[in-house]
C-alpha cells in the first residue's frame, strides 16, 4: 500500500492520529531506525559540538525527516527522509542532488548506497558504524538482519512524529528559560523538547548501552524537565508519550498527573501516556498539552525552579 492509498484509506481523526502497533509494524520500525542512525552520525561528523548532543538530530518536515543544512567544506549538504514519496534524498548547495528509494533493502544495502551516492557529489563523509544506544550494535556495513520496509508504517510514523512535533511546539512557546529545538533523536528514537531550570546538576551516572558516558554526562548537565513521544520497545510494548526529570525531585512519581490514564514507570522512572489515549481522545491536542504541561509543573514545582521568570502567558508575544 502507499503512503497515497494510507491517506486514502485513513479518514478523519485515523488520518491525523493513525493507529501504531508496535507488533504490526516492528520489523520496518528496527530497519527504520538504523536508517536514521546512520544519517544521523553523517551530520553528527560533519557538524561542530553542540551542547546537550543537538548537533545530532533531525528535524520534521512536511515530507518527512531531515538532517538541515550540513557543512561540507564550504559547501553545505542536506539528507531527507521523504515518507510521500518514500525516497531518501541528498541536496547540495552547488545545485547537485540525489536519490535513494526507500523499499525492503538491508542495513548494509542502504548504508553503501548512501556513500556511493554522497562520494559521487564529492561530499566524502566517513562515520563510526557502530549503533548508538541499542544493546546488540550490529555495524552498518555488516547488518544484513534488519531489511524490512513497509511503506504504510513508515509513513504512519512520520505522520504521528508529525502531529506530536506541532503540539510539542505549543508547548515549548510557553517557556521562555533555555529550551531545546523539537527534535528527533535517532539514538532512542524519540521525538523531543526538553526545558532547563538554569542549575547544574549531578553527574548523571552513564551506562547507557552503546553511548559513551561522557556523552550522557554532558547531555544531563544541567536540570531538566524533558518530555517525548517514543515509538516502544522492549518493556513498553506499544507506543508511549513520555516525561521525567533529573534530577527527579522528591514526590515527582506520586505527583496528580493529567490525563487519565498516565501512570508512573518505576523501572523506567518516567510518566507514560499510551498514544491511544491520545488518539482516541475528544480532544487529542489538548489531552497532550495536558499530560506535558502537569508532568512539567510537578517537576518545576517540585524542584523549586524559578517558574515566575522561566514561563510566559500564553496570550503574550510578538
Amino acid at each position: 500500500m502507499t503512503s497515497t492509498d494510507s491517506r486514502i484509506h485513513l479518514a478523519g481523526r485515523d488520518a491525523l492520529w493513525p493507529e501504531l502497533p508496535l507488533e504490526e509494524w516492528s520489523a520496518t520500525y528496527a530497519t527504520l531506525h538504523m536508517w536514521t542512525q546512520i544519517v544521523g552520525k553523517v551530520r553528527l561528523v560533519q557538524s561542530p559540538w553542540v551542547n546537550h548532543s543537538w548537533h545530532v538530530t533531525l528535524y520534521l518536515t512536511g515530507r518527512g525527516l531531515t538532517t538541515s543544512p550540513i557543512p561540507h567544506g564550504a559547501r553545505t549538504f542536506e539528507i531527507e527522509f521523504d515518507f510521500l514519496t518514500h525516497e531518501l534524498r541528498i541536496h547540495s548547495s552547488d545545485g547537485r542532488s540525489a536519490s535513494i528509494p526507500l523499499v525492503p533493502q538491508s542495513v548494509a544495502t542502504l548504508y553503501r548506497r548512501l556513500m556511493q551516492e554522497l562520494d559521487a557529489l564529492d561530499l566524502h563523509v566517513r562515520i563510526h558504524t557502530k549503533p548508538n544506544e541499542v544493546a546488540e550494535a550490529i555495524p552498518f556495513d555488516q547488518d544484513e538482519t534488519h531489511a524490512e520496509y513497509d511503506r504504510e508504517y513508515a509513513w504512519r510514523f512520520w505522520q504521528v512524529l508529525a502531529q506530536s512535533d506541532r503540539v510539542f511546539k505549543a508547548f515549548r512557546a510557553r517557556f521562555i528559560g533555555k529550551c531545546s529545538p523539537v527534535h528527533f533523536f535517532w539514538g532512542g528514537p524519540d521525538l523531543a523538547v526538553t526545558r532547563f531550570s538554569g542549575r547544574v546538576a549531578p553527574e548523571h551516572p552513564g551506562g547507557v548501552p552503546n553511548l559513551p558516558d561522557r556523552v550522557a554526562r554532558e547531555a544531563y548537565s544541567h536540570e531538566v524537565s524533558s518530555c517525548g513521544f517514543w515509538p516502544g520497545g522492549g518493556p513498553v510494548s506499544r507506543p508511549v508519550f513520555y516525561a521525567y526529570a533529573y534530577p527527579e525531585p522528591a514526590g515527582f512519581a506520586s505527583a496528580p498527573i493529567q490525563p487519565e490514564g498516565a501512570y508512573y514507570d518505576t523501572d523506567l522512572r518516567e510518566f507514560l501516556l499510551p498514544y491511544d489515549r491520545v488518539r482516541q481522545a475528544r480532544d487529542p491536542d489538548q489531552t497532550l498539552l495536558a499530560f506535558m504541561q502537569s508532568t512539567y509543573e510537578a517537576a518545576a514545582t517540585l524542584g523549586s525552579w524559578d517558574r515566575a521568570g522561566l514561563e510566559r502567558d500564553e496570550g503574550r508575544g510578538g
